[in-house]
């Protein structure tokens, strides 16, 4: 099995410049608690510049340089990270296994799809630094191989042909080979003056084995390019969620947008590798004290657009009044479906109906979601029971490579069928308003709507519609459709148990 290590240096720390622009560029460190000492974990370069090394405390790092910027170093957040960033890879490579906290295996089973190894390679690449990090590729049959050369390698992107792993590691100091170890042994082989992975492949077996044991029976096979260390991918988790905390508390919009486009850019990447699109997203700010404000963010259509959905994010926040400043934001996804993924109409736009859906969101997230619907017909006999109320999409595009349905016109206007040939209205009244009405004989001259007589132009019909005949709810009408002066067309019926006429709907 072909395996790809994407090795991303300083992983925690590379994130941590991605969300706080007050960090780039400035002497930086991440520590954690070690035998009861805040010790450093992560430097960045300005700060090894000054002399700051990981293994330092807090305290010695500061006493190098004053205005060292530090933060504590949260391994399962780091963890959550690297899952984050794998599920954005899942275009690339079906399945990732993290290597907490700088690195993830990557299946390469399928780089033909993406133009061979090195091919795969820098489109892995690409998208890591999308997302603002950096990063090296090396595939390889062994996971310890391609760990080891990406570590150490300088190319960004390094292909290891199937049985080239013992000559690939040769040169590298064979201290790559002991990661975990620890005892005499080692120290044993320091002191024999051994520097190369190749030297280490020259000593006998046996004598490794007696000396170190399993240990130099490890080291023997890493140097070989034997190691087969299992691929075991990592479980995706059931709730998406992108968090990030400011450096100091947000009272004003904009370093929120900031910290919500970083959000919105992760999530809608996880979105995508997952091959899902968000049509519900929940927002949480949390505010100094503890409190938290939640928002939640209704979608037209299921979408994994980032720009679209930074964009309801943003308009949900205006006129948003909170009772303390923001310390940190938690996006997440409430609800999913399938990614709606549709082929554009040829010379159609990429942005589609972007504004449409963005005018739909502002008013569900206004008004409610309950406000915004459409209706369906049911097959039901009696009319005001035929259609129902059901939340609105926009209409899906028609399949294809640009093909235009044959109602269609190449402008997207169609022939519209008159009301006369519609079989019934887009809007009914509930219950039915009864009317008064001219007649002459049977013929129907005009009805009195709004307070005014509304001239009949057109009519059509009847259509005898009756049922129920059994119960208390009977019904025997015969239905109209007619074109008033001013109003347009409606459809009233007569009712033939006492011959009054109601309008039951409109035609829009």
């Amino acid at each position: 099995m072909r395996l790809g290590y994407l090795h991303l240096p300083r992983f925690p720390l590379q994130r941590r410049l991605v969300e706080s622009r007050s960090w780039v560029g400035r002497p930086a460190v991440l520590w954690e608690m070690i035998r009861g000492g805040k010790r450093i974990t992560f430097a960045s370069q300005a700060a090894q510049g000054a002399g700051v090394r990981p293994g330092m405390t807090l305290s010695e790092a500061t006493a190098r340089e004053a205005s060292l910027l530090q933060a504590p170093h949260l391994p399962e957040e780091t963890f959550e990270a690297l899952l984050g960033l794998g599920e954005s890879l899942l275009t690339l490579s079906p399945a990732f296994q993290v290597d907490d906290p700088e690195g993830l295996w990557l299946d390469a089973s399928a780089t033909h799809l993406s133009g061979g190894e090195e091919g795969w390679g820098e489109a892995v690449l690409a998208q890591v630094e999308s997302q603002g990090l950096q990063g090296r590729v090396v595939l390889a049959d062994q996971a310890f191989t391609a760990r080891a050369l990406a570590r150490v390698e300088g190319l960004a992107v390094r292909a290891i042909p199937p049985g080239a792993e013992a000559e690939a590691l040769a040169p590298l100091s064979w201290r790559v080979l002991a990661e975990g170890m620890k005892g005499t042994f080692l120290d044993g082989l320091e002191r024999m003056g051994l520097t190369t992975v190749a030297e280490l492949a020259s000593l006998p077996p046996g004598a490794l084995l007696t000396r170190g044991g399993t240990q130099g029976l490890l080291l023997q096979r890493r140097a070989l390019g034997l190691d087969r260390a299992p691929f075991v991918p990592t479980p995706l988790p059931e709730k998406l969620e992108e968090r990030l905390s400011f450096d100091w508390p947000a009272t004003v919009l904009e370093p929120m947008l900031f910290g919500l486009k970083t959000l919105v850019d992760r999530l809608c990447a996880r979105l995508s590798g997952r091959r899902r699109a968000a049509m519900r997203v929940g927002l949480t700010l949390e505010l100094e004290g503890g409190d938290a404000a939640l928002l939640s963010i209704s979608l037209a259509r299921p979408t994994r657009a980032a720009k679209l959905l930074l964009e309801l994010v943003r308009h949900r926040l205006d006129g948003v009044s909170l009772e303390a400043p923001v310390v940190a934001l938690v996006l997440s996804v409430e609800e999913e479906g399938p990614d709606p993924g549709h082929q554009l109409l040829l010379g159609a736009g990429p942005d589609g109906e972007a504004a449409l859906e963005v005018v739909l969101s502002r008013l569900a997230g206004a008004l409610g979601d309950e406000a915004l619907g459409t209706v369906a017909l049911r097959d039901h006999h009696r009319p005001e029971r035929a259609v129902q109320a059901e939340p609105f999409r926009p209409p899906s595009h028609p399949t294809g490579l640009g093909l235009i349905p044959p109602d269609r016109t190449l402008d997207g206007a169609g022939p519209q069928a008159s009301p006369t040939e519609q079989s019934r209205p887009s809007r009914l009244l509930t219950p039915p308003v009864r009317l008064e009405v001219q007649l002459r004989g049977e013929s129907l001259l005009g009805v009195r709507l709004s307070g005014g007589w509304k001239r009949t132009l057109g009519l059509a019909g009847p259509e005898r519609l009756a049922g129920e005949w059994w119960g208390k709810d009977a019904y025997a009408r015969d239905y109209y459709r007619a074109c008033l002066e001013g109003v347009g067309w409606v459809w009233l019926f007569r009712d033939a148990r006492d011959g009054g006429f109601f309008l039951h709907g409109l035609f829009d």
